[in-house]
């Protein structure tokens, strides 16, 4: 009788945090069937006014982890604040493009001639951790707006992308931007499949 207890207590636990950090993706305004016959679409990362954890202002967030690096390695939080920038380029968006083409219809990349552009634009990011005994997964929230490419200011629709989560299964997501490279994963995948329906 114990054991049933324990087994249905650890089952809804499961549960609970499944639904929690379950990622939502949501169309807010517009129509996509203005994409239905686009084979390529335009693509754009932006990422400012992001929060970063329970800092409101990423550069807040730079600023200590850079001091805190830099106290127990001298250089160490330099070389760190170029990565959390850099690995933009380098790892999230060819992470996000490479799993939206595997898995949608319409291609995204470099296209200044298609007729719309996607800005998916990073609004929040929880870097997580992970320290062997304990953890908490990476997520990233965005908004995505499939503008016009020849006049951005028209928006076409806009999709909130909320809780992309950001984990490795076996655990071995030690770096912060391996995590957050797996949430724009997500997010690629996802968001094709949604912009599909």
């Amino acid at each position: 009788m114990r054991l049933t207890h324990i087994m249905l207590t650890t089952f809804s636990l499961v549960a609970i945090s499944t639904t929690v950090f379950a990622q939502k993706i949501k169309l807010v305004n517009g129509d996509l069937s203005a994409l239905k016959d686009e084979k390529q679409l335009n693509i754009e990362f932006t990422y400012n006014d992001l929060s970063v954890g329970k800092f409101d202002n990423e550069a807040d967030y730079i600023k200590k982890k850079t001091e805190e690096y830099n106290k127990k390695e001298t250089g160490r939080g330099d070389q760190w604040a170029k990565a959390w920038v850099a690995d933009r380029k380098s790892r999230y968006e060819p992470k996000f493009k490479e799993l939206f083409n595997e898995k949608g219809d319409v291609s995204v990349g470099e296209f200044p001639k298609a007729r719309y552009t996607l800005i998916f634009h990073t609004t929040s990011m929880e870097p997580g951790f992970n320290v062997g005994v304990m953890r908490k997964n990476a997520y990233i929230d965005a908004e995505a707006l499939i503008v016009e490419t020849a006049n951005k200011s028209n928006v076409v629709a806009k999709i909130t992308v909320d809780n992309a989560p950001g984990r490795i299964f076996g655990g071995y997501d030690f770096d912060t931007g391996v995590r957050i490279t797996e949430a724009y994963a997500v997010s690629g995948k996802k968001l094709a499949r949604f912009l599909d329906k």
